[in-house]
């Protein structure tokens, strides 16, 4: 047996969660392998809505195992709420969710850091979530980092304050006032607070060495899905760097977000919008700011689920997806939101660049500068919300369909024509 992959192709917030929701039956182990609580996993069902930012999206079946892997972050407060959230709704995690102790805790700090870094940037700045995401890699990479494993250490509290400690240091070498300074409305020392008495509910629950138990479970040919967040195009290595996040949002980030060799990685899921949306600063060559992209983000409704921000919108870009299909091994696409663009009389989607005068097919190294090279194609008129079988599906959906499928050369097996679980078809 080896571990099934699901992942985001563009720059995250494709619909990975209601995918793996839809897929959890298949698995008996969801495990989240990077990311942290920058992450907002949506999903939908029995009229009911829930946004997950640490927890794996299959929680919510109770006969499977779900586990945050050695490669998230985890921040305790934030942890605490989903945690309470899902409480409230009947559905008990401490059933079926396990945590790898070797995932790193957000602390305060990095919070602090994270915004203090961001203002120093002025209009430079990359646009982050402020949830301490680059600051507590950057500890995890400077092995400075405070782990699951170590809360219940007798030198916790003291290697808790030394870290503090460093970092009110960094924090006072920039010159930018943090004097009204906020963590969710909440001062510095109430926040602080909150999070130990978080980090009570997080003893709760049972923390793993989650290398061997994955490993395990492989070799009781136990099926396992690796859940990834956000998406290729943010990759700290391969996306439109620095714009990015701060962990291996690709296939590879399996291996060693949860402890598994390459030779044991399966199928690849790839997710992607029929169109494309960003959160944040950054390149984005398709980007529409006109009454088309407007009317996208409208009828989508994309506003980040973690930060409520608009997402900026526009056409599908092929280039991109075909760079990510490519650094991911993608077996299978799965395109989300096609019912997004029912109405439109045409839709364009970019099969290239211009680079100068110079006609690219690649991702370059300096993609802003970048135009996108468009073909036009018939949209569809009629809804697609109800549709069961791909069968029934426009007729100019189903060449949307196939012109992606043959451009990537990649099979499309799932498309998604609405966010509630059911909406969802699997084609044989």
């Amino acid at each position: 047996m080896k571990v099934d992959v699901l992942l985001g192709l563009q720059w995250g917030d494709e619909g990975k969660g209601k995918i793996v929701d839809v897929l959890t039956p298949e698995y008996d182990v969801i495990a989240r392998f990077q990311g942290g609580p920058n992450a907002g996993h949506t999903i939908k069902f029995e009229g009911l809505k829930f946004v997950l930012h640490t927890i794996p999206s299959g929680i919510f079946n109770p006969n499977k195992t779900n586990v945050i892997g050695n490669g998230v972050i985890l921040d305790p407060v934030i942890f605490r709420k989903e945690i309470n959230q899902l409480i409230k709704t009947g559905v008990n995690p401490k059933d079926n969710l396990l945590i790898s102790r070797k995932a790193h805790l957000i602390l305060p700090g990095h919070r602090l850091l994270d915004a203090v870094y961001e203002k120093a940037k002025g209009r430079t700045m990359i646009g982050s979530t402020l949830k301490g995401i680059g600051p507590t890699y950057t500890d995890k990479v400077a092995r400075q980092g405070l782990r699951i494993g170590d809360i219940e250490k007798q030198f916790f509290l003291e290697k808790y304050n030394h870290l503090k400690e460093l970092q009110q240091r960094i924090v006072n070498t920039y010159k930018v006032n943090i004097s009204n300074f906020e963590i969710d409305g909440l001062s510095f020392n109430e926040y602080e607070k909150l999070w130990f008495d978080s980090l009570e509910i997080l003893k709760q629950f049972q923390a793993i060495d989650s290398e061997y138990f994955i490993n395990q479970a492989i070799d009781n040919n136990k099926k396992v899905l690796a859940e990834g967040a956000q998406g290729t195009m943010l990759d700290i290595d391969f996306g439109s760097y620095p714009f990015v996040t701060s962990s291996n949002t690709v296939s590879a980030g399996v291996c060693s977000g949860l402890g598994v060799a390459p030779s044991k990685i399966g199928k690849v899921f790839g997710v992607f919008k029929a169109y494309c949306t960003r959160v944040g600063n950054g390149p984005f060559p398709t980007e529409l700011n006109d009454e088309t992209g407007q009317m996208i983000r409208e009828t989508g409704n994309e506003y980040g689920a973690t930060t409520g921000r608009p997402r900026r919108c526009g056409w599908l870009d092929l280039t991109a997806l075909k760079y990510s299909i490519m650094l991911n091994g993608v077996t299978d696409l799965i395109m989300t939101k096609g019912d997004v663009l029912t109405g439109f009389e045409k839709i364009k989607v970019s099969n290239g660049y211009l680079s100068g005068n110079q006609k690219i097919n690649h991702v370059p190294y300096d993609i802003e500068p970048v135009l996108p090279i468009y073909e036009e194609i018939d949209g569809w008129q009629s809804p697609v919300e109800t549709i069961a079988t791909y069968d029934e599906l426009p007729d100019a959906l189903k060449d949307y369909v196939n012109i992606i499928e043959k451009r990537t050369k990649t099979p499309i097996s799932i498309i998604s024509v609405g966010p509630d679980r059911s909406q969802t078809i699997i084609r044989s």
